[in-house]
């Protein structure tokens, strides 16, 4: 798998001599990349009362982010000794703004952090950094659930082929792709799922004028053309040397792709975020999210070719925090210099 070129890693302080870390360095290792570990330390307001300290706002944000880059540098040191070139970074401000603002700036390809709260995704995703990073990052977000296994057993790929928009094509082709390289490099299986349903079937069985046999008919037709799209997806890649499993199931997609992954002991989703472009305040498709809230496991998350994310790098005039964004340069910020 040679795919990612430029990863980040989001680090925090569990991070140390976990096994995303080595994930992380394996995966750039593997891609021949570039591997940046960054984390992002809350900014202090200059009016914060330090009247029981001998110490300005300015000095004490200034010590706390030398010793998280030391952090940084202690647990990235066996990685360097290996011959990886790891970088390492410490941010001020919003973790989703300012990891947003260094894929812009850095180019990065790929965005790795580990799944927030002690019980892993469920309960905790929505709202989360992880989920505004997936609603907003343009770049892949991994999202990876604390495990002491060393490789994802099973993968699942959910995709949708009634698309009609080419951007929405393009994911699935994008879901696809990156299902069955990281399925070659893990030797995985591979989990195939589309879900459909026939929209009303319930309204039209209680209040509709139609015979249950006309309704009957009308929901096999839809599942044929579904069954047929999703034949057709599933044609365009060669899975004969792959071990792998098809879904098709009728359902609501977050029940159906949420029960899938506990009966088959699903170790990662890989998934499409499809977003609205040019418009403020960007949204995770409502299918997506809604999968999202229920699954506990791993998460792969891409978009579209062409997501443009609503998060910017500053401009002059715009809100700044009070020290620049990199370790090793603290001098105190000057809007007029962005």
């Amino acid at each position: 798998m040679k795919r990612f070129k430029n990863i980040l890693l989001l680090a925090d302080q569990g991070t140390g001599g976990s096994p995303i870390l080595q994930r992380a360095a394996a995966l750039a290792k593997n891609n021949q990349a570039r591997l940046m570990v960054v984390d992002v330390i809350e900014d202090i307001p200059r009016h914060m009362p330090m009247q029981i300290v001998t110490i300005t706002p300015v000095k004490l944000q200034k010590l706390i982010l030398q010793e998280r880059q030391k952090q940084l540098e202690r647990l990235v040191s066996s990685i360097r000794k290996e011959g990886l070139p790891v970088g390492v970074s410490v941010l001020i401000g919003t973790p989703f703004l300012e990891i947003n603002r260094q894929v812009l700036r850095q180019k990065h390809d790929l965005v790795i952090m580990a799944a927030e709260g002690r019980n892993g995704l469920k309960g905790r995703l929505f709202g989360s950094t992880s989920l505004h990073l997936m609603r907003k990052c343009p770049c892949p977000v991994w999202v990876i659930k604390p495990t002491r296994r060393e490789r994802f057993r099973r993968i699942l790929a959910a995709v949708d082929p009634m698309c009609a928009e080419e951007d929405k094509n393009l994911l699935n082709s994008k879901i696809m792709d990156l299902t069955t390289s990281l399925a070659k490099m893990e030797q995985s299986e591979i989990h195939i799922v589309h879900t459909w349903n026939f929209r009303g079937e319930q309204l039209l069985r209680v209040r509709g004028r139609m015979s249950g046999e006309m309704i009957d008919a009308l929901a096999s037709q839809t599942r044929a053309i579904h069954k047929r799209e999703f034949d057709e997806l599933i044609g365009n890649y060669s899975l004969e040397n792959l071990n792998h499993r098809l879904h098709f199931l009728k359902g609501d997609p977050s029940i159906q792709i949420t029960d899938l992954i506990a009966e088959h002991g699903l170790d990662l989703i890989v998934m499409g975020t499809v977003c609205r472009t040019g418009v403020a305040g960007f949204f995770i498709g409502n299918t997506a999210e809604s999968v999202l809230q229920e699954v506990n496991c791993s998460v792969l998350s891409v978009k579209p070719d062409g997501f443009v994310s609503p998060v910017k790098l500053e401009t002059a005039g715009s809100w700044t925090p009070k020290f620049r964004n990199v370790a090793g340069d603290l001098r105190p910020f000057n809007p007029g210099q962005i």
